[in-house]
């Protein structure tokens, strides 16, 4: 199959990518380095692994794929430039880190916009929800899936049970104009940080709180260093599996059409792991003693809602008013 690929490009004059050519005239398999940031222990390093596994035993020496875990290959302020020059061949970045190749895969990052994760995942799989993936593809970047992590709470260095109490603490972002402006919605500050440094900067006071869902926090023992963490659930910390577009498609279509199987099959097994993951490391949290969980009232967490919202209207015309209202519309009431 590479070899008739081969033999079809140089008939056409079609520009394969390099790997592809590699593979077809040396008979080896096509690798697939697959980088990412976070621990094994996480929804998406299982997820990762998980892939390797199944492509390894479906497609033999067909395909190989390299997991690079925690940030070991490449970091978060990296890894996207590197996909494109075609250093690497799958990333999962988290959704915030797209803003600068589509401003509507900031719907994701709104606070209070999804009631709780039935809501995402009724989003992601409507047709909006879809066409989103293919948003990136003038940059190069092709969307696969949606991995989830897990709805995110607040953890700061004193309690937060009213928007007022946030006001003046710095916390850790991703880099996303639409988290400033949530943060600067309560009064506090925000500081755009790489994963990797954000025990060590919770730790030294440079801020004082983040977001994360339970199994970041866990997993990164962020729980040892935040003496609260506030049960907010006010946002999604997703993820989507992206490839060079350009390698992709120059995959060969039988190739091709089973890993995208085995993509579907992987990406339920996160999904499913995510929710389950949160749940218990949410309990050894709570077990720990370390960190003293906050849980807002239905009184309190509308309150929260209300200070933040006015950042949906601000962000609107840039993700478009079809796709905010598809993603209010996932949500099983209908709220304005």
């Amino acid at each position: 199959m590479l070899k008739t690929l081969l033999a079809a490009g140089l008939a056409t004059g079609l520009l394969l990518p390099s790997a592809i050519v590699q593979a077809a005239a040396a008979a080896e398999p096509i690798v697939i380095r697959f980088a990412h940031v976070v621990t094994e222990d996480t929804p998406k390093g299982q997820g990762a692994l998980l892939l390797q596994k199944l492509v390894t035993e479906r497609l033999g020496d067909r395909v190989k794929v390299e997991v690079h875990a925690n940030s070991s290959l490449f970091g978060d302020a990296e890894e996207l430039a590197a996909l494109q020059r075609g250093e690497v061949q799958l990333l999962a970045p988290s959704l915030a880190k797209f803003e600068q190749y589509t401003p509507k895969l900031k719907v994701f990052d709104l606070p209070f916009l999804f009631d709780d994760l039935a809501a995402v995942d009724r989003f992601q799989q409507r047709p909006t929800g879809r066409d989103l993936l293919l948003s990136m593809n003038q940059h190069g970047i092709i969307g696969l899936a949606y991995w989830h992590n897990g709805m995110k709470q607040l953890s700061a260095s004193r309690p937060l049970q009213q928007p007022a109490d946030a006001r003046d603490l710095s916390f850790r972002i991703q880099s996303s104009k639409v988290l400033e402006a949530q943060f600067a919605a309560v009064g506090a500050k925000s500081v755009k940080l790489p994963f990797a440094e954000v025990r060590g900067a919770l730790q030294s006071g440079k801020v004082q709180g983040a977001e994360n869902p339970w199994s970041n926090l866990y997993s990164q023992q962020l729980h040892q260093v935040q003496p609260y963490i506030s049960e907010t659930n006010h946002g999604v910390l997703d993820y989507m599996l992206v490839s060079n577009a350009r390698f992709w498609y120059g995959i060969p279509h039988e190739i091709r059409s089973e890993l995208e199987a085995i993509i579907d099959e992987v990406t339920y097994a996160v999904n499913q792991q995510a929710a389950r993951l949160n749940a218990a490391d949410r309990e050894r949290i709570a077990a720990s003693g370390q960190s003293r969980i906050i849980a807002l009232s239905d009184a309190e967490r509308a309150a929260w809602r209300a200070a933040m919202q006015p950042v949906w209207q601000q962000f609107e015309g840039e993700i478009g008013a079809t796709v905010l209202r598809a993603a209010k519309a996932a949500n099983r009431t209908t709220r304005n």
